[in-house]
């Protein structure tokens, strides 16, 4: 199916800067990225969908599975057929936060319902799994999907990762990132004290 790249030849997309420089996609690939693109005009990759396009590159260029991931968006993006921020299945924002709490307890804060509404006003979120003390996988009520994951970072601190997918548009990208912004710095509140966190926990339980 044929895809609408919203600009014409390879004039590109207006302001589109690559998020991988030129000396290291050359290093790595052995081509820069005019010459990725050129190569891919040349073959129809604007008809092409992104798998179409990760495939080729790695059956017929010979990149690396990453490779193709990454020239395949770049392309994407150079031709206007995504966006900073969008991915195949929709666009993402990601945020991360760390903070003065033991990593079993934050990831507590997010598992656990009560808790979670304290500091994380959002409604109708589902959580589809959590792995104590690693991640929490939920839906929101939207359809767009958030993988927290968890990192210890010396005693009393850990870090929470953030990326929120499946998102509409640039759009909710930005309101999500503000929103998730705030949501983090609730959080910190919360746990800053200690005691807070350890009482929720009791009172939970």
């Amino acid at each position: 199916m044929a895809r609408n790249s919203g600009t014409a030849g390879n004039s590109g997309a207006a302001g589109y800067v690559p998020s991988v420089s030129e000396d290291a996609v050359r290093k790595a690939t052995g081509r820069g990225w005019s010459e990725w693109f050129v190569l891919l005009d040349g073959a129809g990759a604007t008809e092409w969908t992104h798998a179409e396009m990760a495939r080729w590159l790695k059956g017929e260029q010979g990149a690396s599975a990453w490779w193709s991931q990454m020239v395949t968006v770049e392309y994407e993006r150079a031709r206007g057929l995504r966006q900073v921020h969008e991915k195949a299945d929709g666009f993402a924002a990601s945020a991360s936060k760390t903070l003065p709490v033991a990593v079993e307890e934050l990831h507590g804060w997010w598992a656990e319902a009560g808790r979670r509404r304290r500091w994380l006003a959002a409604k109708g979120i589902t959580v589809r799994k959590s792995t104590a003390p690693k991640s929490v996988r939920m839906t929101w009520s939207d359809g767009s999907s958030v993988n927290a994951t968890f990192f210890a970072k010396g005693e009393g601190k850990s870090q929470v990762t953030v990326d929120h997918e499946k998102l509409a548009d640039a759009e909710a990208v930005a309101r999500m990132k503000a929103e998730w912004k705030e949501a983090l710095g609730r959080l910190a509140e919360l746990v800053a004290g200690g005691g807070k966190g350890r009482a929720a926990r009791r009172a939970a339980g």
